[in-house]
């Protein structure tokens, strides 16, 4: 997969290892601030190192990897898995707080239905008693 001396920028790196869908949503990622290439903001254009750390922010994830292979061509799922491996911690922290988002969906106390005519009429004469005691 990698050359020796192949050169491939950041954003087409990223791109055919599949954090990505497209080439332009990598280079807003960069811009944006969202991809940091060894602890630091990079630009697009960037080259690509192996052994290089990248710190990827994606939603509510924030995934560090280690680039093991450069590649310019974007291929399967299983192939653009070679082109990086994930760090240890990195897993751990993603699944924590994955854990921790679920834990405060189960607990979150959204009502289970839809309040009727009755119970607006009620919550409206709650909330306007409440404004004249403040």
């Amino acid at each position: 997969m990698s050359e020796p001396n192949n050169k491939v920028r950041l954003d087409k790196w990223l791109w055919a290892a599949r954090f990505f869908k497209t080439r332009a949503l990598a280079k807003n990622a960069i811009e944006g601030g969202k991809v940091q290439y060894e602890g630091q903001r990079s630009k697009v254009s960037k080259m690509a190192e192996v052994g290089a750390t990248l710190t990827i922010r994606q939603g509510f994830d924030v995934k560090e990897v280690i680039i093991t292979a450069v590649s310019d061509q974007r291929r399967a799922a299983t192939d653009a898995r070679l082109l990086y491996e994930e760090t240890p911690h990195s897993i751990k922290q993603r699944m924590d707080q994955t854990e921790q988002r679920r834990i405060m969906r189960l607990s979150n106390s959204a009502p289970d239905h839809k309040p009727n005519k009755k119970e607006r009429r009620d919550m409206r004469r709650f909330e306007h008693h409440q404004d004249f005691s403040a």
